[in-house]
């Protein structure tokens, strides 16, 4: 059983290095002056087992008709939800909302209106 408590330290101990101020607030792109900050939302989920047991052997099999055994498993993933928007007119925050596939299409868009915004103001200038 001190394989699967290892195992299971181990495991925590890296969720827990991933799972820093980084992982939630990306980061920070520079277009112009102006600052885009992604806000992400991460989940996770895993699981850890373990067990020995004893047994007979079938006839002919040598051994001792015991095992221990013992894994770790687990996923994620990591999502965009918003945008931090830093420019001459403040601070804003602009959601990101829907499917993966719309959110990358959404974050395309927020910096699209931020590039363009950034090039009208450096030709008023």
């Amino acid at each position: 059983m001190e394989d699967v408590e290892n195992l299971l330290k181990t495991s925590l101990a890296e969720i827990e290095r991933i799972l820093a101020t980084k992982t939630v607030v990306g980061e920070q792109i520079v277009v112009g002056d102006t600052i885009l900050i992604p806000l992400l939302s991460v989940g996770f989920g895993f699981g850890a087992g373990g067990g020995s047991g004893k047994g007979e052997m079938s006839s002919g099999e040598a051994g001792s008709g015991e095992g221990v055994g013992a894994g770790v498993g687990g996923g994620g993933g990591v999502k965009p939800i918003a945008m931090i928007i830093i420019d001459t007119n403040g601070v804003r925050i602009e959601p990101i909302k829907g499917t993966t596939a719309s959110a990358v299409e959404s974050l395309g868009s927020v910096i699209g209106k931020v590039v363009e915004a950034s090039t009208k103001k450096d030709k008023s200038e």
